[in-house]
């Protein structure tokens, strides 16, 4: 455009971000996909617009899983757009070229990955030389006046560029470790039974490690029976209960061991006897006790807090914390690391307070309280603290009130403020007691627990239950001595020690966050205390990798490893790359990182080591050519060989006679058997329907899977034909029980045992499992869906995505017969919830995708 008046570019990094500059600038003209006024035009990507490949010469177009290719360790990465983004790309390309653009301005998200996105733009649109001036936009809150605010504080390019470096290093790292040691794990698991895709990643597979590992503890872990003597005590002031306590006990290695309980049942008993009938001497000491109130949120402890209140999956935290920032501007800069807020906060604070003072929330009262008090304190460290401040400071209200946000969206916005509040109040603050009963040799203990100060507890109703004890009597001549009390009753309860718990997000997300605590060397661990595996931002999607690649199931809040999981672990531990498997690895990484987004650390360095890792991993799986030798600690199955009845063992890729050579593969189609699994297939000589298997197009389905024999060779197979894995005769067929008439072709559907049959098949193909969704349906549930197009309210059901059970009634569609679920209202909400909230749909329906 010559003539025309120079103008920045501002390029944002989603274009509800781009919108809110564009508003926050003012006097700006929209258009398709970009704003202008007189010295702005401001567009955005839509996230990453393109991605790292290997040139040409060092990546092969054949044969890419073949260990014979690797590694692959490119001097430089090329870039290409990525398909869904491209026009978007396009209209970046187009903008910057014009004539009257003179400079652009990075307004991507202010951290690692936002950094990334627009340097690799750059990189792309320039062919790796800068031809225009780049400034830097940091935002931390989406509101007007903060988005005015950086414009008047914008960051010079060179500033960035150890942020620059660390996100090219952390992309490139990630690119190195995950190709080679993926393809090259693929290529050996691959051998002799299929195509076995084996994700490997340098958070990703040590995170999975802390799951294999607490799986292997819970699942050596044997039960102990032991008892605890309890026993009620009539005081003066009334009856109190005390648990016989072992004051000598010393510390043990062992962690049944605790001092409450006996390990002998003859002993339990003779404390009974010993204290039944009996009276003693009570004495207590009473101690004053405080409770600060918790830190700010970071993004990480936020998505803990979710999933342990709210069961929400960090996934969905990130999403709704997202969109309170981005699009409702309710809150700061999610994606942080700090809990703390800059020293020159304290004004801000105070406007946040007085608005949500006004908002007539149940909360305001709260807020008021902490202006009309002077709680806000400038040299609150707790609080305010640039040491303890990354390059976001912690997840705080904005004061911004919108109505109408989704259900999910106000859990999260109350937790913040409710955290947000309480962190300006005093302390909470108790009386603790701690008494102990005697009888002869015997002692017993009580605690008990009273508020005296509710402190940040008052707010929003978070005050604990007070455990009171009634009061002891003083002794009138020693009150030293304390009261005697009677026994008047004393009991022994046999109880089983448990196994460690398995990990749910929240505490996954600890384990993440606190990587050090896995190292057992204690200077390396202090060293790593403000490390971890992972970055607050990229946690929640490590998590759904891992269940995405099927390495992890869902079993309500449970994180359950899957025998795939094992099998990798084993491996990389076989081959002595365990490197990839150890969180402190990875959290010295991303340690590193930390410091080169500092400059105190080299790249070249870095990736150095990263290179050297990749190498190590392909030297070690050519070394080791056959996997089936693998070393380990394997099952021997108690279902017998089904061709000679002989003993049936595991290794690492099958489930084998040594007998006569009968094996079957662990690994088929993508899923990997389970003992357990295995166990049913040769004792039943089928499974129920299984998920997770995966068709050489990628794409995952369900299937019943079947032993059957053919000429000699017995092999594992899917039911596609609907026959239970044998032939089908039709004069059997006709002969099974009748449950009703088929919507296809109106012949009757017979019970054939594995499933529901037209019994003109195979010329009709009407079909319907036995089981579906892991429920058992019953004859008389299956005629009255012929009948009816739809069952009574089952319950049973269990979900596929989250594996949590539900209740639905059963659809079938006329003519077609496919199947859905028709869901049972849900109870009417309040006046006051409706009025916040889109009006319910009555009812859901969902059908299934494919035919059951």
């Amino acid at each position: 455009m010559p003539g025309a008046s120079p103008k920045t570019l501002v390029v944002a990094e989603k274009p509800s971000v781009a919108g809110d500059i564009a508003r926050a600038l003012g006097g700006m003209k929209r258009h398709k996909d970009f704003y202008e006024g007189d010295g702005y035009i401001v567009s955005s990507a839509v996230g990453h617009l393109l991605e790292m490949t290997a040139p040409d010469k060092f990546e092969v177009k054949r044969g890419k899983w073949s260990l014979s290719n690797l590694p692959v360790l490119p001097d430089y990465f090329d870039l290409s757009p990525i398909k869904a983004s491209e026009s978007r790309l396009g209209v970046l390309q187009k903008l910057y070229r014009r004539a009257d653009i003179a400079a652009v301005i990075n307004a991507c998200d202010a951290g690692r990955e936002g950094e990334l996105i627009f340097y690799n733009l750059m990189r792309y649109l320039n062919g790796g030389k800068s031809q225009k001036p780049v400034q830097r936009l940091w935002l931390s809150s989406m509101t007007p006046a903060a988005i005015r605010a950086g414009f008047e504080k914008l960051r010079a390019d060179d500033a960035m560029r150890p942020l620059q470096q660390a996100a090219m290093s952390r992309a490139e790292a990630d690119w190195l470790v995950g190709i080679n040691a993926t393809r090259a794990m693929t290529a050996l698991r691959s051998t002799g039974g299929g195509f076995s895709l084996t994700t490997v990643g340098r958070v990703q597979t040590p995170t999975l490690a802390i799951l294999v590992e607490r799986e292997q503890q819970i699942e050596k872990f044997r039960a102990r029976d032991y008892w605890e003597v309890r026993a009620t005590f009539a005081a003066a002031a009334g009856e109190y209960v005390g648990l016989w306590h072992n004051l000598a006990a010393a510390k043990s290695e062992d962690k049944d061991e605790k001092p409450e309980r006996i390990f002998d049942s003859e002993k339990a008993e003779k404390i009974v006897a010993d204290c039944g009938g009996k009276s003693g001497i009570a004495t207590e000491k009473k101690r004053p006790s405080s409770e600060a109130p918790p830190p700010l949120f970071d993004l990480t402890s936020l998505q803990r807090e979710a999933n342990a209140r709210f069961g929400l999956p960090a996934r969905a935290t990130l999403s709704a914390a997202q969109a309170l920032y981005e699009r409702h501007k309710m809150i700061t800069y999610p994606r942080t690391d700090s809990r703390a807020l800059p020293e020159d906060y304290p004004a801000v604070v105070k406007k946040t307070m007085a608005a949500l003072a006004k908002c007539g929330d149940d909360l305001s009262p709260f807020a008021r309280a902490i202006l009309d008090k002077n709680m806000i304190a400038p040299a609150n460290r707790k609080i305010f603290n640039n040491a303890k401040v990354s390059d976001h400071f912690a997840i705080v209200p904005t004061g911004e009130m919108k109505a109408g946000i989704k259900d999910v969206e106000r859990k999260i916005y109350r937790a913040i403020l409710l955290r947000f509040l309480s962190a300006f109040y005093p302390p909470a603050k108790y009386e603790m007691t701690e008494r102990k009963t005697a009888i002869g040799a015997h002692s017993f203990l009580t605690k008990g627990r009273i508020l005296v100060v509710p402190g940040w507890r008052e707010v929003g109703g978070q005050t604990p239950k007070d455990a009171v004890l009634p009061p002891l009597s003083p002794n009138k001549t020693d009150p030293a001595k304390g009261e005697s009390v009677s026994v008047a009753d004393v009991q022994s309860e046999q109880k089983r020690t448990t196994p460690p718990p398995r990990y749910n997000e929240a505490t996954l997300l600890a384990a993440m966050e606190g990587a050090g605590k896995f190292v057992e060397d204690e200077e390396l661990r202090e060293a790593m205390r403000e490390r971890g595996m992972g970055t607050p931002a990229t946690r929640a999607a490590i998590i759904e990798g891992l269940v995405r690649e099927r390495y992890v199931l869902r079993d309500g809040r449970e994180l359950v490893p899957t025998p795939k999981a094992q099998s990798l672990l084993r491996l990389l531990r076989a081959l002595k790359v365990e490197d990839l498997t150890l969180p402190a690895m990875t959290g010295e990484w991303e340690y590193k990182l930390r410091r080169m987004e500092s400059a105190d650390f080299n790249r070249d360095e870095f990736m150095s080591e990263i290179r050297a890792l990749a190498t190590r991993v392909v030297a070690a799986a050519k070394e080791c050519g056959e996997v089936e030798n693998v070393s380990g600690d394997y099952a021997i199955l108690t279902a017998k060989c089904p061709a000679c009845g002989g003993e049936v063992r595991e290794s690492f890729r099958r489930f084998s006679c040594g007998g006569c050579g009968f094996f079957i593969w662990k690994d088929i189609a993508g899923r990997e058997f389970s003992v357990a699994e295995a166990e049913t297939l040769l004792q039943d000589r089928k499974i129920a329907e299984l998920d997770g298997f995966r068709s050489r197009l990628g794409r995952e389905f369900s299937a019943e899977v079947f032993l059957r024999e053919e000429k000699g060779i017995w092999r594992a197979v899917f039911d596609f034909d609907n026959s239970g894995g044998a032939e089908i005769n039709a004069e059997e067929l006709r002969e099974k029980d009748a449950v009703g008439a088929c919507p296809k072709c109106g012949a009757q559907v017979r019970n054939a045992g594995a499933r529901y049959l037209c019994e003109k098949t195979p010329s009709c193909d009407f079909s319907m499992a036995h089981r579906l969704l892991q429920r058992e349906m019953q004859p008389q549930e299956i005629a009255a869906l012929l009948r009816d197009g739809k069952t009574a309210l089952l319950s049973g059901f269990i979900s596929k995505k989250n594996r949590r059970p539900f209740s639905a009634h059963l659809t079938m569609e006329s003519k077609s017969g496919k199947l859905g679920f028709e869901f049972a209202p849900r109870p009417a909400k309040s006046v006051a919830a409706k009025s916040a909230k889109k009006p319910a749909a009555k009812s859901a329906r969902k059908s299934f995708a494919k035919k059951s």
